[in-house]
Order: C-alpha cells, then structure tokens, then sequence
C-alpha cells in the first residue's frame, strides 16, 4: 500500500510496515504517519529512506513563498533533518521536540529504534558544551542554530557581518571541530535541556536555567556524533526516483523543443530558457502562464515569447502520465525585489556608472552582476552599450559575440577557459547580459 494522503482511506488496525521513499516536509507529518503502523497493539515497522537531496528539492518548492512562511516551512524542514541524522534514540527525540520528556532506561520502546539497537560511540564534550553555551550567550540569544555554528568555526555571512560577531575574540573558537559536530552538539543540548528554540522567532537559540546552571558548575557530558550521510554515494537512489528529484523523461523532451525552438528563432538553446529554468519546470509542472512565470529564469517577457510550447507539452505530458502535481508548491516566485528591479533599471537608463549603483547600494560589483542577470535572464532587456565605451573595443565584442551565438552553454567557466583568460570573468559577465538582452529579449 502506497499512498500521500495519509488522512485518507487507511483504517486498518494491521498495518506492519510503513515506508518512507521519500522524507516527509515535518516531524508532525512523520510522525501522524508512522502512527499508522500498529493500532492493534502487534508490532509496527518504520523505515525512512533519506539522502539530502530530497532535502534540496523541498527547499526549492519552499522558495518564492512569502518570507514568514518560508522561516516557518525551513524551521520545521531543519527539524525533520536533524530526527533523520541524530544518533541519540529517536522515541527521545520525537517526544522530547512534542515537549515530552522521555527515559530510555525506563521508558517502553527506549531500546528498539536503530540508533539504540546499533549505538554510536559516546565521547566526552564537557569544554565542547560550554563553549557552545557561552557562545549562545555572548551572541545575547539572537542567532539560530545555523548561525550559532558558523559563529563557532569562524565562518561569516551577512546576518553574521551585520552584528559584527565576526570581530569579536570567540569568533571561531571551535574551529577545531566541524559543522556537523557542532550541529550534533546543539541538537543533543536541545534534548537534554541546556537549550531550547524559541518557535515565536523561528528558532532562535536560547539558554535554558538547566544551561545556565551548568555554565556555573560545568560536569561531564557525553555525546555521540550524528550520522553523515552525505558519505554515502546517492546516485543509484537519484537515478531511480528521477519523478522525485528531476524528471528526466520531461527534461529530455523540454530540452529538445528548446532546441527546436531556438533554431527557428535563430538564437542559442540557452537564450530561449536557462538549464536552471527547465529543471525547474520538471518539477513543478506549471500548465498555465501565471504559473510559468514563477518558474526560476522565467519573466513575463519570456513567458510570453516562447511559453506557449512549453505549456502545451507540459499540459499534454501530465495528461498522459497522470502526473500529481505539488499545487500546494507552486507559489509565487519573488525573484529580485520589485524595488530594486526598477532602480536597477532606471540607474541603467540614465546611463549611470556601474560603480556608482553599485555603491548605491551597498553592494560589491559581483553582487549588482548577479541582481542585472536575475532581471536579464527573466526576459528584460537592459541597455548597457554605455558600459562597453572604454571597456572592450569593437574587436572584442564581435569576438565575444562570435563565440556566445555558437556556444553551447552560457557558461562563463567555459568561456573564461576558452580565451585563456584574456577578459575578466566580470567583464565576460557583462559582455554575457548585453548578449542576452539584444538576442534573447
């Protein structure tokens, strides 16, 4: 028996196996579906199959929603990643993340899960939870887990920057550890009671009385490292689920109308829709033009130039293969904030340096790159002949021209290694948006 809607039809009190292929979005999911298994009192079997790769796919369905939904969607998908690597016993950890205490010694059912059956070796993390509380503490309680580590292995990011933790003297203080024990230390101070995440602010760390305590009168902790599944070699299982990673039968079948679409329009593959845009199509089945346009890549410009093949292969195809398709997922995508777009693009129209907007904004050159190519590959055009003026000579832009109608991949690594490195990357990437805007838009 095999079935999503487990709401739906499963009123047997027998049920001995429950299967997983694929990892649920939630604990709460998981967990109502688990529940299926047993009601008559005889045993139940759970198996979860998990490689992070599904983990990849719900993040992308996630992106595009609205900013509140996606903390709460990413807060409880972090949740179900850290059930599936623990190490410690999962009744514990599921009880515990439904604020209930459990102990394995007593408790029924503490010895039969796998990490209790097939144990990892414990070792001492007395210093290593100090630190980790100390840290929480001396980042005043605002960082969640994800944050809290990298404040602990020195690694920045721009919430981090902001704050200014990176100046401060802990700053990477447990560099000689790595993320995942790090990772697997918060989890297992969660279940023991030195910490708890706040689900009013989607997760942010804080330090429990317990914690407190033992910041003052530290003792012996013994903790076992989460398992490592990335160590594991997941192609076979990709290559078999293709329908829930990637649909290749459709990818094949996109790819060629792109082909035969671009031949007649007499532009590269890539000028009609990115790689990134139809692996995303294979995903989420858009069948409607509004739906097209959430499509990562994809804006109403293009939408509307080249959509309509698409739609009706795509229509056609979910017809024929009775494809469900993730409707709950299929959300507006918010791309480059509509502010910046349009700022953007009047700055270019005055003619205005790249420099100059770029300072504007606060952002590097690399950074403004990357916000013009979310505009440019989505199908508007940007008038950036301004730019060229005492950057490349005529020569060099019909030769940059020459080899970007004939490549077969806007690839700015492969253009980069096929002149030698004789333009900058950035100067190939802005080439690349002129290239874009007159041929594809």
């Amino acid at each position: 028996m095999a079935t999503i809607a487990f709401g739906m039809g499963i009123d047997k009190p027998d049920v001995r196996f429950v299967i997983h292929h694929d990892i649920p979005k939630s604990i709460e999911s998981y967990y109502q579906e688990t529940g299926r298994a047993g009601r008559d009192g005889g045993e139940g079997h759970c198996l979860a199959f998990y490689a992070y790769k599904d983990i990849e796919k719900l993040e992308k369905f996630m992106s595009g929603k609205p900013l509140a939904e996606q903390e709460i969607g990413m807060a409880l998908l972090s949740d179900m990643v850290a059930y599936a690597e623990t190490s410690i016993s999962r009744r514990r950890f599921i009880l515990h993340y439904f604020g209930e205490a459990f102990d394995n010694t007593t408790g029924d059912g503490g010895d039969m899960d796998d990490n209790m059956r097939y144990p990892k070796k414990k070792i001492e993390a007395q210093k290593e939870l100090e630190l980790l509380l100390s840290i929480v503490k001396a980042t005043k309680e605002k960082y969640k887990s994800k944050e809290v580590v990298k404040s602990l292995t020195g690694e920045k990011n721009a919430l981090i920057q902001s704050h200014k933790t990176h100046e401060a003297s802990f700053f990477g203080s447990g560099a000689s550890k790595d993320s995942y024990f790090w990772m697997a230390l918060i989890r297992q101070a969660l279940v023991s009671g030195f910490l708890t995440k706040e689900i009013e602010t989607y997760g942010l760390l804080k330090i429990t009385s317990r914690g407190r305590e033992y910041l003052s009168n530290p003792i012996s902790f013994l903790m076992s490292e989460d398992h490592k599944f990335d160590d594991i070699s997941t192609t076979n299982i990709i290559q078999n689920k293709s329908q829930g990673i990637l649909d290749k039968t459709l990818m094949n079948m996109l790819v060629g109308l792109r082909k035969e679409v671009s031949s007649k329009s007499e532009v590269p593959p890539y000028a009609v829709f990115q790689e990134y845009s139809l692996e995303d199509m294979c995903l989420k089945y858009p069948i409607t033009q509004e739906e097209l346009i959430n499509i990562n890549g994809v804006g109403e410009g293009k939408a509307k130039r080249y959509g309509d093949k698409f739609l009706s292969l795509i229509i056609l195809y979910v017809e024929e293969n009775q494809i469900l398709r993730p409707d709950d997922l299929v959300v507006k995508s918010t791309g480059i904030n509509s502010a910046l777009k349009l700022f953007l693009i009047q700055s270019i129209d005055r003619k205005l340096p790249l420099q100059d907007i770029a300072s504007a904004k606060r952002m590097d050159m690399g950074k403004l790159l990357t916000e013009m190519e979310t505009i440019v590959f989505a199908g508007t055009r940007l008038y950036i002949d301004y730019c060229f003026e005492e950057l490349l000579d005529e020569d060099q832009q019909e030769e940059l021209y020459d080899y970007f109608i004939e490549a077969k991949s806007d690839s700015i690594k492969d253009a980069y290694d096929e002149f030698d490195g004789d333009y900058e990357e950035d100067d190939l990437r802005l080439y690349r948006l002129k290239f874009m805007s007159e041929i594809a838009n």
